[in-house]
């Protein structure tokens, strides 16, 4: 009998440790870096933290020196005019030196979430298809009946990467609920 009793406790602590190195691997996946900033925006501008946690993972992978090949900077990858736009319409002096200051690049991005939200569409999958593909050409699907029934969420998207684009985001945001967003409430870990 304490011959089983070991080799189930045995096996019960490998489980953990393989369980617990899952997390581990899966959190260097999906890391959550600027936690406090992610807190302090979605709060501001209502945006969902795992929405905005799993944007700046796709956009970056949470590097604020990050420069795409379009001119899009930051750990948010957005565009100078994109960002000068933001910064006008919140009452901000706009300085593009600063898009690679971490705290200045997800308020600007967290701010255009949240007015693609409310002048786009109030559905996230279709806010993140605005977000990649841009507002004109966003808007301009939601007028056509093709991609939309009802004006407000798309029912398909035209364009392959941005279809790619919003699945990524949408299993992103699973895992971000998942590792650090727990139902209950926000996990410590």
């Amino acid at each position: 009998m304490l011959k089983l009793t070991v080799k189930c406790f045995c096996l019960l602590l490998a489980l953990t440790f393989v369980l617990c190195s899952c997390t581990a691997i899966q959190k260097t996946m999906y890391p959550l870096r600027y936690r406090e900033l992610i807190l302090k925006y979605s709060e501001q501008y209502d945006i969902p933290k795992d929405l905005l946690s799993a944007l700046i993972n796709a956009e970056s992978g949470f590097d604020p020196e990050a420069k795409s090949s379009a001119g899009a900077v930051g750990l948010m990858q957005l565009l100078p005019t994109t960002a000068e736009e933001m910064a006008g319409r919140m009452g901000i002096e706009y300085k593009e030196e600063t898009l690679t200051d971490p705290e200045t690049n997800i308020s600007y991005g967290a701010y255009y979430l949240s007015y693609l939200n409310k002048y786009v569409s109030s559905d996230w999958e279709t806010v993140c298809a605005a977000y990649n593909a841009g507002f004109g050409r966003v808007s301009g699907w939601l007028a056509d009946e093709r991609y939309s029934d009802d004006g407000v969420s798309l029912k398909t998207i035209p364009f392959e990467e941005t279809k790619n684009y919003v699945n990524k985001i949408k299993k992103s945001r699973a895992k971000y609920l998942e590792l650090y967003f727990s139902e209950e409430g926000e996990d410590s870990k």
